[in-house]
């Protein structure tokens, strides 16, 4: 068997092999409720064998949406729906997840395809926005409000609540995201964390803020469950966030109960300067992984089945996350055991299109 068909357990939970479908936003809620879209958009990559699918950034607060148009999870009532999407994924035998999110200054913006610009609080659709500090995305955007103490206590709260959600939605796996420039990238990074209390300044002090909300999830989400921190691992920019942050970091985790580190880069800087290429972010995946013994996933313009075993076999990470090629080809797992000569189940609905020696 190769390793990419190789099962993987974290904590009580097998999943049947090492693809994940990476959390993808698509912009196609109404007041955060998942819909036919979801359901089709996660179901289909399910029937093509994924291990792990993972919702979109999904929002604890309406005010931590990206979008309007954001997937979220701050109320019971969304419960129902997301039920629905995780039912349809168990039962072809894969695993789901969520990824809670809070997008901090960089929330209330129009959809991609609507040009992505700011949406000002004082416009049809838009809110204030929050951060570490008064600081705004963009030159000339509107200005977050720095959260105070009942600010923070509520990102904690909203956090712990979501979590609360997800389980009871039927979601076995819980990522934080903390990368790609929304809000605990947000305090994590000196380039927009510029707060002189017990929450910037120092290393220490810039961390916390996660630290406390891995906490206080960690409360809800069962023993038996794994726990993943998505982190942009470094933001590509002199002063900002470092690979060694990212190590350093990942080492106050592991014992605070995270199970895995989802390394992706970028996003806090309008303008870094990101040298993409196949695979440019395996590298800090395999840094932290194998300096601190946590398990990891390899995001990032990985494309084909070969280049995933090769990251896996070499040490590299333990799980494989991919998003534009699970766009492009939502069977990609099936298509990907036949070309690595492995027998990976096709669905009896299927089984007529299943290539043969």
């Amino acid at each position: 068997m190769s390793y990419l068909f190789s099962p993987l357990t974290l904590r009580n939970l097998q999943l049947n092999n090492r693809i994940v479908v990476s959390p993808m936003c698509q912009y196609s809620s109404v007041d955060g409720f998942a819909n036919d879209w979801h359901l089709v958009h996660l179901g289909s990559r399910a029937v093509g064998g994924a291990g792990l699918i993972f919702t979109e950034a999904t929002a604890v607060s309406p005010e931590g949406r990206i979008t309007p148009d954001d997937l979220g999870i701050w109320s019971d009532a969304h419960i129902p729906e997301l039920a629905r999407i995780t039912t349809f994924i168990r039962q072809q035998g894969s695993v789901s997840g969520i990824q809670l999110a809070h997008a901090g200054r960089k929330a209330s913006h129009r959809r991609p395809w609507e040009g992505g610009s700011l949406i000002g609080p004082t416009e049809e659709r838009g809110w204030q926005t929050v951060a570490p500090s008064p600081l705004p995305f963009a030159e000339g955007g509107p200005t977050p409000t720095e959260l105070d103490d009942a600010g923070l206590q509520k990102i904690r709260d909203d956090f712990r609540a979501a979590a609360e959600r997800a389980l009871s939605a039927g979601f076995s796996v819980v990522e934080i995201h903390a990368a790609h420039g929304y809000l605990l990238h947000e305090f994590l990074s000196p380039l927009s964390n510029h707060r002189t209390d017990g929450y910037g300044g120092s290393f220490d002090n810039r961390v916390r803020l996660l630290l406390e909300v891995v906490r206080a999830v960690r409360r809800v989400w069962p023993d038996e469950l794994p726990l993943f921190v998505r982190i942009s691992a470094t933001d590509w920019t002199e002063g900002g966030w470092t690979v060694g942050d990212s190590v350093a970091l990942a080492g106050l985790l592991k014992p605070e109960g995270v199970d895995l580190i989802d390394c992706s880069t970028g996003g806090n800087v309008p303008r870094a300067t990101i040298p993409t290429g196949p695979g440019y972010q395996v590298s800090f995946a395999d840094r932290i992984r194998n300096e601190t013994g946590m398990p990891t996933g390899a995001v990032g313009l990985i494309t084909s089945a070969d280049q995933a075993e090769a990251i896996l076999a070499a040490g590299q990470a333990d799980l494989i996350l991919l998003a534009r090629a699970f766009l492009r080809d939502p069977f990609f797992p099936l298509h990907a055991a036949q070309s690595l000569g492995d027998d990976l189940t096709w669905p009896v609905q299927y089984e007529r299109a299943k290539p043969r020696p």
